[in-house]
C-alpha cells in the first residue's frame, strides 16, 4: 500500500515539553460556568470551508488551524497552557486520531470535555456518539452548557519494537479490512461518503469473497497471530483455512458502527473483536443477518469469532489500519485508553 507511515515520537515529546503540568483528573469540571474553549479546525477536512468561524470571536475561545501533525502538537500545548475546559475537534476520524495521539503527552488522564464535529469523509465516532450529521461549530459551543455527556475509551495501539508512543483511535483492523479501506478511497473518489461509502465497499468485498477463488486477495487472508492478554492465550482458530492466517480482524471500543452494523453482536461497552478465519460461503450468505445482530451458536465453529478482551497482541505480516490510515506490519499491543468525556446535543 502506498501510504505514509506516521511517526508520532517527536511530536508527542514536543507537546509534552510545552504543556503545563496537568491537575488530577478528579478536579476536572466538565460543566464549568464560563468555559475556556479550544478549537482544532482542520482546514483540509472534507466539509470544512471556514464559513462557521465567525462564532469564535470571543476572548474565551482560541482557534487553531493546524496543517501538520507538528502544528497539532503545538496547538494542544498552547490550549493546555491556557487551561481550556472544552476541546472541539472539527474534522474527520483521522483528525480525531491525530489529536488524541498528540494529546497524550499534554493532557495525560486529565482531558478536557471533547466535542467532535463530523467534517471528514468518514465520521464513525460521530455515528456512535449520536450527534447529527450537520452539527456545526456554533451548536457545539452552545452544547457545552446543556448538552449530554457520553464517556468513551479509545483504543491504545502500540507497535512493539518501535520508538514512537502508542496511538489512540477507535477502529483498528487488518486483513481484508485493509483492502476495504483501499476500496473506500475509490468510493470517495466516486462521491460516496460516510455510511454510504462503508456500504459500497462492504458489498464489494463480500462479492469478491463469495465469487472469487482462494487466490483472490479478498479470500486468501493475511498471516497473523492473535494472543489475548493478560492470559497469554492464543485466540482459537476454527481450523478452516490456513491456521497461520486470518481473513479479517476488526477491533473497536465504539458501541454503534455506521449503518447500524452489529458486527460485534449486541451493543456494549469495552474492547470488542470480530475475527474471520476464512470467508466460507455459509458465513458470507448469513452475513446480512449477522450484521443485524444475529448470533447463531455455530458462528465460532464456522470461523467467525465475536468476543470481548481486556487487551491483546497481534503479529501481522501486512499493513494495519487505524481510523483510516495504514501503519506497517509488525507486532502490536492493543488495549484501552483513558476515559474521555464527549459533549453531544
Amino acid at each position: 500500500m502506498d501510504r505514509v507511515v506516521y511517526n508520532f515520537e517527536t511530536l508527542a515529546v514536543q507537546a509534552h515539553a510545552a504543556a503545563q503540568p496537568s491537575q488530577p483528573r478528579t478536579t476536572r469540571d466538565f460543566r464549568a460556568p464560563n468555559p475556556r474553549i479550544g478549537v482544532i479546525y482542520n482546514p483540509r477536512s472534507h466539509r470544512n470551508k471556514g464559513q462557521d468561524l465567525a462564532c469564535t470571536a470571543r476572548a474565551s475561545i482560541t482557534v487553531a488551524q493546524p496543517r501538520t501533525r507538528e502544528d497539532i502538537a503545538g496547538a494542544l500545548a498552547d490550549f493546555a497552557a491556557r487551561g481550556i475546559d472544552y476541546l472541539i475537534i472539527n474534522g474527520g476520524d483521522g483528525t480525531v486520531r491525530d489529536v488524541l495521539t498528540m494529546g497524550q503527552g499534554v493532557f495525560g488522564d486529565n482531558w478536557p470535555a471533547l466535542a467532535i464535529l463530523p467534517k471528514g469523509k468518514t465520521n464513525a465516532l460521530n455515528v456512535d456518539l449520536g450527534a447529527p450529521s450537520g452539527w456545526n461549530l456554533p451548536e457545539a459551543i452552545a452544547a457545552y452548557a446543556d448538552g449530554h455527556r457520553i464517556v468513551r475509551r479509545p483504543l491504545v495501539v502500540a507497535r512493539e519494537g518501535a520508538e514512537e508512543p502508542a496511538m489512540l483511535g477507535f477502529i483498528f483492523g487488518a486483513g481484508a479490512f485493509t483492502l476495504g479501506i483501499e476500496a473506500g478511497q475509490d468510493a470517495h473518489q466516486l462521491g460516496f461518503f460516510n455510511s454510504l461509502a462503508v456500504g459500497a465497499t462492504s458489498v464489494w468485498g463480500v462479492m469478491q469473497a463469495l465469487f472469487g477463488s482462494d487466490a483472490n486477495v479478498w479470500r486468501r487472508g493475511t498471516q497473523m497471530q492473535l494472543v489475548c492478554q493478560p492470559s497469554g492465550t492464543p485466540l482459537p482458530h476454527s481450523g478452516h483455512g490456513d491456521l497461520a492466517r486470518r481473513n479479517i480482524i476488526l477491533v473497536s471500543t465504539l458501541k454503534k458502527l455506521p449503518m447500524g452494523i452489529k458486527l460485534f453482536g449486541a451493543e456494549r461497552e469495552g474492547l470488542k473483536l470480530a475475527v474471520l478465519d476464512k470467508p466460507r460461503r455459509r458465513v458470507l450468505l448469513a452475513l446480512p443477518a449477522i450484521l443485524l445482530g444475529w448470533q447463531p451458536k455455530w458462528l465460532a465453529a464456522a470461523g467467525l469469532h465475536q468476543l470481548d478482551a481486556t487487551s491483546f497482541t497481534l503479529d501481522v505480516a501486512e499493513p494495519v489500519i487505524l481510523d483510516g490510515e495504514a501503519f506497517p506490519a509488525g507486532r502490536y499491543a492493543i488495549g484501552q485508553g483513558p476515559e474521555l468525556t464527549f459533549v453531544t446535543p
